[in-house]
């Protein structure tokens, strides 16, 4: 079975997402699957970076701990990355020196020295295409055919015409032969080539995976549900959703609006969604903090949004380019008073696509915000996805011609939850948003009895809207109905950590654990009777979170009562790997 990682490091400005992403739309074109995850420091030039692309037969969701081939751009990006290999593994980096070219190391690895910058010079004429010679010789040490990368480099660099392209490929081709003539050890990394590949299929006769960040599907979800306003200021992790959305803009009638800061984010999406259509905004934990009066108009107002938070370590500034859950219990009640809001927390780039979708319609048909809650890792992952289906998405319907007599409308009248409100502009009526206190009219109102019967108006939402949540997924599939009794261990999790909880518990149960786990996508309104049912057969419940505090445990406890024994925790801006969770299991039993 083919499960390999490679990892491409050096300083900021040296391609290393050009490599990394390549080598992964490559190979997912292939028909494998592919997670490319992303270590970056929060500068332009310079610093240490690195990008880990993980290539197997079956689903990834979760980055490897150790790597099978390094590709360092510099000297330092070798010394730090090198305990990363696995015993046998691979080191190619970059130099002038034509001393020896194989030389075994003390951990058993071997270092493979390359003059990536020196051929792209002499061959490109450009020393930044030594993406390209990198990737030439890792064609050769995986035995992939050169020429599948150069139908990838034709098509990517077609628009910069034939000059680029030919350049390129002549980059690719000298650190291919390079490493023909040089590399004469073994390489543990073997990828064969498919023998169905979308160059050889015929026509209808397969589909090519997709292959986009958690942002790029956000977005697509987005678009899917029908979104038509965006407003917001740049934030990292959650600017390429808005990047993402202007590109489109013009093809799906989008309007992208950069505020001057993420108050007016905010503010201009619930002025578009009073207008009649589906408006978002996104931002991170810190740009959230300023949208939490906004976040109040909506829930008062009964204005629907959908707010995406692509959270980050903090407080402050923090880790801008580093991942952490730690804003699970401030998205859940941010704002003043009491009002009701969906929060949903995607576990991969599918889930989120389709939660976006679920966000847009529920936000709409109950006139409450709805959060989508996802964290740098899986903002700026590339996975693979074997297909989407945006006829799943309900975009919902037009709002029917006003047949109510003039003058009579009462925007906030004891109709029920989902009521669909009148546009501004309907004839003979008025449609009225307050920020105040209101009465069945939308007139600010200091009424002891309207503010009892707008907040049970509101709040009467709560069970209605947590019927329609049902993400909770399990593994293995059959852990609802164990026959043969409680588990010993229930691991807890949300968003991100997915991935990596789902590929321990496979590892733990060979091992002969008597472990399962339970993933919780949809957490607000929170599904407290399922979750008890569904945790009722464990014998003891462990929370995995990147957050310091194990808020998912005092989520859980504060909702149903249920007692956590232990919690999982990282919060050095890193995601959970697999053997991070193993490691900890196994010290907690």
């Amino acid at each position: 079975m083919t499960d390999l990682t490679f990892r491409v490091a050096g300083q900021a400005g040296q391609g290393i997402q050009a490599i990394s992403t390549t080598l992964g739309r490559l190979l997912a074109r292939a028909g494998y699957h592919v997670l490319v995850s992303q270590d970056l420091m929060s500068r332009i030039r310079g610093g240490h970076n690195f990008s880990s692309i993980r290539v197997s037969d079956a689903l990834v969701h979760a980055p490897a701990e150790l790597v099978n081939v390094l590709v360092a751009l510099d000297e330092q990006s070798l010394s730090l990355q090198l305990p990363s290999l696995v015993p046998g593994g691979v080191a190619m980096f970059d130099t002038d020196d034509p001393g020896t070219t194989t030389l075994p190391t003390d951990s058993g690895a071997t270092l493979f020295p390359v003059p990536m910058a020196r051929l792209a010079r002499d061959i490109g004429r450009n020393p930044v295409m030594l993406n390209a010679v990198a990737l030439g010789a890792l064609m050769y040490l995986t035995d992939y055919p050169l020429e599948q990368l150069k139908i990838m480099f034709q098509e990517t660099f077609a628009a910069k015409g034939g000059q680029v392209v030919q350049a390129n490929v002549a980059c690719a081709r000298a650190g291919f032969d390079h490493a023909r003539q040089h590399f004469k050890a073994g390489c543990p990394c073997r990828i064969p080539l498919r023998s169905e590949t979308p160059e050889t299929l015929k026509p209808g006769t397969s589909q090519r995976r997709l292959f986009l960040t958690g942002n790029e599907a956000i977005a697509l979800g987005a678009i899917c549900s029908g979104v038509k306003f965006h407003s917001g200021y740049p934030m990292s992790p959650s600017t390429p959703i808005m990047e993402f959305l202007a590109a489109q803009g013009k093809e799906y009638g989008i309007v992208v609006e950069q505020t001057e800061d993420e108050i007016g984010g905010i503010n201009m999406a619930l002025g578009a969604s009073y207008a009649g259509v589906r408006a978002m905004t996104a931002t991170s934990g810190g740009g959230f903090a300023l949208m939490v009066e906004g976040l109040g108009l909506s829930g008062i107002s009964e204005t629907p949004i959908v707010i995406v938070i692509c959270s980050r370590p903090g407080p402050a500034t923090g880790f801008p380019t580093r991942t952490e859950q730690a804003d699970l219990l401030f998205a859940l009640h941010a704002g003043q008073d009491e009002f009701p809001r969906f929060v949903f927390a995607p576990g991969t780039a599918e889930q989120a696509f389709y939660l976006t979708g679920k966000a847009f319609d529920l936000s709409r048909r109950y006139q409450v915000p709805a959060i989508v809650l996802s964290d740098q890792f899986l903002s700026d992952s590339y996975s693979t996805i074997d297909d989407l289906k945006p006829e799943n998405l309900r975009v919902g319907n037009p709002a029917a011609p006003c047949s109510l007599p003039a003058g009579s409308y009462e925007r906030y009248a004891q109709t029920g939850a989902g009521c669909t409100p009148l546009l501004p502009g309907t004839p003979y009526q008025t449609v009225i948003a307050a920020g105040h206190e209101h009465s069945a009219s939308g007139h600010i109102t200091e009424s002891a009895a309207d503010r009892i019967g707008m907040m049970d108006r509101r709040l009467g939402k709560l069970e209605p809207m947590r019927e329609e949540l049902d993400g909770m997924t399990t593994h293995p599939h059959s852990l609802v109905h164990l026959p043969t009794g409680p588990l010993d261990h229930l691991l807890l999790c949300f968003g991100s950590t997915f991935g990596a909880v789902r590929e321990a518990v496979e590892v733990l149960r060979v091992q002969g654990a008597d472990v399962g786990m339970l993933h919780l996508s949809e957490l607000a309104p929170f599904p407290a009777a399922l979750l008890t049912e569904r945790a009722a057969h464990a014998r003891r419940l462990v929370t995995v979170e990147g957050n310091a505090t194990a808020q998912l445990a005092q989520l859980i406890h504060s909702e149903t009562r249920l007692h956590v024994s232990n919690s999982i925790l990282k919060f050095d801006g890193r995601p959970f790997t697999a053997a991070d969770i193993v490691r900890e299991s196994e010290r907690l039993t």
